[in-house]
């Protein structure tokens, strides 16, 4: 499932317009985007938690060349999932 899908599937559950749907989506996702793009997290109970970790520099090979090439210190997310979701993936009840 895509945004798309997402907004279409939350319309027709809620029988609200998808334009109205897509500017709660979008809002919603901004709203996380900038609490991680604070060194933050956001949990979404029953869902899971989204969190930003930092990668230390390190040293890394070229596939390619074999050349060592340093790449610096990165952040990523990490999304651990919450025992609501784990359930239902698993069929668990």
């Amino acid at each position: 499932m895509n945004k798309a899908d997402l907004i279409n599937q939350i319309s027709e559950d809620t029988n609200y317009p998808r334009t109205e749907i897509t500017e709660i989506v979008n809002t919603a996702l901004n709203c996380m985007s900038h609490a991680l793009e604070g060194k933050g997290k956001v949990t979404l109970m029953g869902f899971g938690t989204f969190s930003v970790t930092t990668r230390p520099p390190r040293i890394a090979i070229n596939p390619k060349t074999l050349e060592k090439v340093k790449v610096g210190q990165r952040s990523r997310v990490k999304f651990k999932a919450g025992k609501d979701l784990v359930s239902l993936i698993n069929g668990d009840e």
